[in-house]
Formats: C-alpha cells, structure tokens, sequence
C-alpha cells in the first residue's frame, strides 16, 4: 500500500527564499525521524512565502498509512506555518 500527501501552507513572517528553505528542511527532517516517512518540496520553490510539501510512507494496510499521514499534518500545523487543502491518496499495488 502506497500513501502519499500533499501540503500547500504558507509562511507569512518569511522574508527570503533561505529562510522558507530552512523551516521547509525542517519540517521534512522532522517527518522523517518521527514519522519515517519520504517527503520533498513538490512546488512552488521560486514563491517566497508559499510551498508546497509533498509526503509518501509505504505500509502493509491502508489505515496505517493514512494514519501516519494525519499525524503528520498534525505536527505541521503546529508550526508557523497555514496548511491550505490538504489531500492524502492511497494506492495499493
């Protein structure tokens, strides 16, 4: 089973590309040791205050990676960041 999601959000306080770089490779260094999950900067890399954060986990059952990927979303959305239309997909193969 494949999960995956992704995390438009917003960084208002951000005043240069370093700085949206440095919370984004936060978050993603985060998700990984807690969560072991993959995740890169999907889009919008050029926009100073907007990015968009993409996440997958492979697991045996659907509601474990769902799962996982809530709790995740979780943990961003207490950062200073705003998560916009956030969408999680589930393939098994």
């Amino acid at each position: 089973m494949f999960c995956s999601s992704e995390y438009p959000s917003q960084s208002p306080h951000v005043s240069s590309i370093k700085d949206k770089r440095r919370i984004v490779q936060s978050i993603k260094e985060r998700w990984y040791r807690r969560f072991r999950v993959s995740a890169a900067e999907v889009d919008l890399q050029d926009s100073l205050s907007f990015a968009q954060i993409g996440c997958a986990i492979v697991s045996n059952a659907k509601d474990f990676g769902e799962a996982v990927l809530n709790k995740a979303l979780a943990m961003v959305e207490e950062e200073p960041v705003r998560i916009y239309d956030v969408s999680i997909y589930s393939q098994e193969f």
